[in-house]
């Protein structure tokens, strides 16, 4: 079944359920699905809508447009998704394959609702995945000082494209402030750590160093501060005394494939919305 989502936050009060509701029901629509949460410390609402698409009977814009109305009369912020709209995914990489590879398998099996039009790397190391999905790989290396106009090649096929997600699949470079900002919401990265610790360059060697009992990973929306921006998915397993850095790292694998395909399904699923520097994401239905 298709549906329209409505993502809707803003400072919590009594009776927002009430309204919102009684606002679509009073316009024919039938709620599918309705999830919310209260966040008493924040103080902020936070709720995810489901309608059924049949019962939409004058165009998306006109939906939208009405919707607003009613939202500033109530300052929500709130957006609106099509499920019949699938999302296009750009996969950045660098020469590690693991998360490359479980992003393009899940996809070829019908696990992840999206479109894969390219894939890009500052490396010509993975082309031979690429080609295994039949999905068109831009090699674009990274001259010596000129990082910028590298990226400025990344934003052009980005555009050319059509663009709605970007996946850093451990892309090992740091993007510019520029670039997150323009993106914001819509980059994902991996970090292969369980942050805020071990954040930055070789996390396991530090982890082992530090004889931690746990290694993990996370799957956060990246911004200017590195390893910073707001998380969406982290996983942990435990490890003992006897791992060197190199077994932690292939431990390590499993929970960066896990942790990223989580992140990248609940927002294909538009399940998260983002608030200052955290996210609030609802849970899958079943």
């Amino acid at each position: 079944m298709n549906k329209i989502i409505f993502l809707i936050q803003r400072e919590d009060r009594k009776g927002l359920l009430a309204e919102i509701s009684q606002y679509f029901y009073s316009r024919g629509f039938n709620i599918l699905h309705c999830q919310q949460h209260s966040d008493t410390i924040g103080k902020r609402y936070y709720m995810r809508l489901e309608l059924d698409i049949a019962d939409l009977h004058t165009t998306r814009k006109a939906l939208q447009e009405e919707f607003a109305g009613f939202a500033q009369t109530l300052d929500l912020t709130w957006e609106c998704h099509f499920t019949d709209y699938k999302s296009r995914m750009a996969i950045l990489v660098s020469k590690t394959s693991h998360t490359l590879f479980d992003l393009l398998s899940r996809h070829h099996e019908g696990d992840l609702s999206c479109e894969i039009p390219l894939i890009i790397s500052n490396h010509p190391d993975l082309e031979h995945i690429a080609d295994q999905f039949r999905i068109p790989y831009y090699y674009l290396p990274i001259e010596k000082g000129k990082k910028e106009v590298q990226e400025q090649q990344i934003r052009k096929l980005l555009a050319q494209h059509h663009i709605d997600l970007v996946v850093l699949a451990r892309y090992m470079q740091i993007l510019t402030p520029e670039f997150t900002q323009e993106w914001y919401g819509k980059i994902i990265n991996i970090h292969h750590a369980f942050l805020p610790a071990f954040q930055g360059a070789n996390p396991y060697r530090r982890a082992y160093e530090r004889g931690v009992k746990m290694i993990g990973a996370t799957a956060h929306y990246a911004s200017e501060d590195l390893d910073q921006g707001p998380i969406i998915e982290q996983d942990v397993v435990r490890v003992n005394h006897e791992l060197t850095p190199d077994a932690l790292r292939k431990v390590g694998k499993d929970v960066e494939r896990r942790v990223l395909t989580r992140a990248v399904e609940s927002h294909l699923e538009h399940r998260i919305i983002i608030w200052q520097n955290r996210t609030v994401v609802f849970s899958a239905e079943h």
